[in-house]
């Protein structure tokens, strides 16, 4: 069997008639006598999870980082939102579009553990934190400190910063495999000076899936009155925390990554005392300075991604947070774990599971990033995005639920073959 073949056949596995959200949490109820740790291994009990989307069967696809695709019953609930919010036209917009949004941001709040009044509902985790990056009241001489590593988007809009303000940006490499959490805190620690107002860190480290202990990063920068800007794009509904244990003062992330809801859905977490503090990016009716609101007026948008939310809420807690980090954390250390002995494939991710879950990044001794990639999809078709910046060359590996251990085998033998030559 050739390679395209096989990729077809592992595919095909998916169009099994999907069941639903009610018959998803029926097969779940069988298992319910399972422990995480026990089901996630347990792959004839997730193959059924992966009848519920619709694969290409071109390619195995190891790149969900960047997007999370729903699944299928999800996808119809997405478009019965669509059908609904076109039928009721403005009718919906003018009367409870509000209302709705409000419910599925409290519901949000309860999956992110924080309080309602400090969460809204944005477009992505770059227009959250921008807002707040663009949104403070910045003067010359101030420093914001940051790494290399965090997303290009907010070290853009740093730049920005810098150009229009006057402000200094403090620029730090976080190490690929520390040795414990305190020389993490120490890099941050060793950078403050009398005139940082702010360190932007990320939770996960989205080009090579590294966790950062970020309630002790912020309970020593609180000490020394620095504020923190937590990127948690990756992070969130992908592992297991709560917002009001990180201590941080601004917490942003996307919910199409790990939360499969449609694109164009994200969150922003503002610490109550900090609203105030942040000029919103679209001026709003609200003038009560410290309510959350004044920050989350966008115009006219597709308010259907928004009543999907809840949908996705189902469905995670239907799976169960436990359940799922425990999945992912497996297959990720399947396949770095057939690796990692080979002296010429660099794996740029802790193993230590406190500092990863499913996503890894991964290179080869004498082959570029970019060679890589394009040799992964080229001659053994799985997709892949190469990382060659910031300390990380390699290309970085996101499987989801849905990812089999059989496509993850195929995966390791391409690393192993490609390796040899």
């Amino acid at each position: 069997m050739n390679k395209r073949q096989f990729i077809k056949q592992i595919a095909l596995t998916s169009f099994g008639a999907p069941l639903g959200l009610a018959g998803l949490a029926k097969s779940f109820e069988k298992k319910a006598a399972l422990s995480p740790a026990q089901l996630a291994s347990n792959d004839s009990f997730w193959d059924e999870i992966r009848k519920q989307y619709l694969l290409k069967p071109d390619y195995i696809n190891l790149e969900n980082g960047y997007y999370n695709f729903l699944p299928q019953p999800l996808l119809n609930k997405f478009i019965e939102h669509i059908k609904e919010v076109n039928l009721q036209g403005s009718y919906y917009m003018r009367t409870v579009q509000f209302d709705n949004k409000k419910k599925i941001t409290a519901r949000l709040a309860g999956i992110a553990g924080c309080s309602p009044d400090e969460l809204i509902i944005t477009r992505n985790t770059t227009e959250s934190l921008d807002m707040v990056i663009g949104g403070l009241d910045w003067k010359v001489g101030d420093e914001a400190i940051m790494a290399y590593q965090d997303y290009g988007a907010m070290l853009d809009m740093f730049e920005q910063i810098q150009n229009r303000y006057g402000v200094t940006r403090i620029m730090l490499s976080v190490p690929n495999h520390p040795k414990n959490d305190e020389e993490i805190v120490s890099l941050y620690q060793n950078a403050i000076t009398d005139k940082t107002k702010a360190i932007l860190v990320s939770h996960m480290i989205n080009i090579s899936g590294q966790i950062l202990p970020i309630r002790k990063i912020c309970d020593m920068a609180h000490e020394k009155g620095v504020q923190v800007i937590v990127d948690g794009a990756h992070a969130f509904a992908h592992f297991q925390f709560k917002i009001e244990d990180l201590n941080c003062d601004y917490y942003a992330a996307a919910l199409h990554k790990w939360l499969s809801t449609p694109l164009g859905a994200g969150m922003l977490y503002v610490r109550k005392d900090n609203i105030k503090k942040v000029w919103p990016l679209l001026a709003d009716g609200e003038k009560d300075l410290n309510k959350i609101n004044r920050l989350n007026h966008t115009g006219t948008h597709p308010v259907h991604t928004d009543l999907t939310i809840n949908d996705s809420i189902d469905y995670y807690e239907m799976i169960g947070a436990e359940r799922k980090e425990a999945r992912l954390r497996y297959l990720q250390n399947y396949w770095t774990s057939k690796v990692k002995s080979n002296p010429k494939i660099l794996v740029n991710t802790p193993t230590d599971p406190n500092r990863s879950c499913a996503i890894a990044n991964v290179g080869i001794e004498g082959i570029e990033p970019a060679d890589l990639a394009k040799r992964l999809l080229n001659e053994h078709k799985v997709w892949t995005v190469a990382i060659d910046y910031a300390n990380i060359r390699g290309c970085r590996i996101c499987p989801n639920i849905y990812t089999t251990t059989a496509e993850l085998d195929h995966f390791v033998n391409a690393l192993s073959s490609l390796a040899k030559s």
